[in-house]
């Protein structure tokens, strides 16, 4: 274990327990409790993050290069590329934004048209960064396509076409790997 290394551990909220004391990250019945090998005292997420930026951490996975948004459920950090460092975060939140600025809601829209009527995240993404001719790993373009890909999907443009491959917790929380979607005549 590295110096300062934070946990974030799920606990069972008790039956008894009054719903005014219980803080931080909720989820169901439990709620996550938050601790550095250093002794720290680090009452919320809040305290966490700012602890784990003060020693060069990430403040998404607070260092441990996994995140756990469910209990039960860990995947990489995606804010750090699963590091754990904070310099990496800071790079990954610079490449977001220029996503942003360089993968439009137009240019996504104008790639679907492109596809066929039934076309998966992944088919969606490969087409945008070869348009751009963007080298794997330079900037998020899955994450930024997923993210217009929904906008198209609220709009009305497109409908999800696809189960979620898991079931994380219960209905509330569900995980899609490579989602289909379909476009709408129009």
């Amino acid at each position: 274990m590295g110096e300062h290394t934070i946990t974030a551990e799920w606990h069972e909220i008790p039956a008894d327990a009054d719903p005014a004391s219980v803080t931080g990250s909720v989820s169901g019945g439990a709620y996550l409790v938050y601790r550095c090998d250093c002794g720290a005292p680090l009452d919320d997420r809040t305290a966490a993050q700012l602890h784990a930026m003060e020693h060069d951490k990430c403040s998404a996975c607070l260092g441990s290069a996994s995140e756990q948004p469910t209990p039960g459920f860990r995947r990489p950090c995606t804010a750090c590329a699963g590091t754990g460092s904070r310099g990496h975060e800071l790079v990954w939140q610079a490449a977001h934004a220029e996503a942003e600025q360089v993968i439009t809601l137009g240019l996504v829209r104008r790639v679907t048209r492109g596809l066929p009527e039934t076309f998966s995240l992944s088919q969606a993404a490969d087409e945008v960064r070869a348009l751009l001719a963007v080298p794997a790993g330079r900037l998020p373009v899955g994450p930024r396509v997923r993210d217009l890909l929904l906008r198209l999907e609220k709009d009305g443009e497109i409908i999800l076409a696809s189960a979620p491959d898991e079931l994380l917790h219960g209905t509330d929380v569900v995980l899609y790997r490579d989602p289909l979607w379909r476009r709408l005549s129009g």
